[in-house]
């Protein structure tokens, strides 16, 4: 299992967490659980439309720099330009978790580094997945939640 947090906050937001779910369900592998939308603030560069973010939870069969490598073809196919870190983008696809494992390579830190302090991010990955246990903290996405510091909001997005 692979989780994955979608965030967009150009363009047609919507529509693009949509096809890149729709292209990580046929590159990654099917999508087994997926949280609502939500809305939030955007971290680090503060001076940029709100995002939108969605967590995937996917079955998969590939390695986890496999995996990396097709969230970035997918990221740059929908249009994503890397100009500035924590800058507005298309979409980002950052890899959470790889199952249990944890992974320190040159490329690819898994658990995602920042993940246990973004609120935008344990919002919807509580919702799918409250009871799975960080595998270097030691504690569930709910603790995690509980615990989180940031402020930043996080409002369900409803879509009409």
């Amino acid at each position: 299992m692979v989780t994955l947090l979608l965030g967009a906050n150009l363009g047609n937001r919507v529509a693009t967490l949509r096809r890149a779910a729709e292209l990580l369900a046929e590159r990654v592998g099917p999508v087994m659980a997926q949280s609502g939308l939500y809305e939030t603030a955007p971290w680090g560069v503060l001076d940029q439309p709100a995002f939108l973010n969605q967590v995937l939870v996917l079955e998969t069969s590939l390695e986890p720099e496999a995996v990396l490598d097709q969230t970035q073809y997918i990221e740059r196919e929908l249009g994503r330009v890397r100009l500035e870190k924590w800058g507005a983008r298309t979409i980002d696809i950052d890899l959470l978790y790889y199952g249990q494992q944890v992974i320190q390579t040159e490329r690819l830190t898994v658990p995602h580094p920042y993940l246990h302090q973004r609120r935008f991010t344990l919002v919807p990955l509580a919702e799918v997945a409250p009871a799975f246990v960080h595998p270097v903290l030691g504690k569930t996405n709910a603790e995690l939640l509980a615990e989180c510091t940031d402020a930043g909001e996080v409002m369900p997005f409803n879509e009409l």
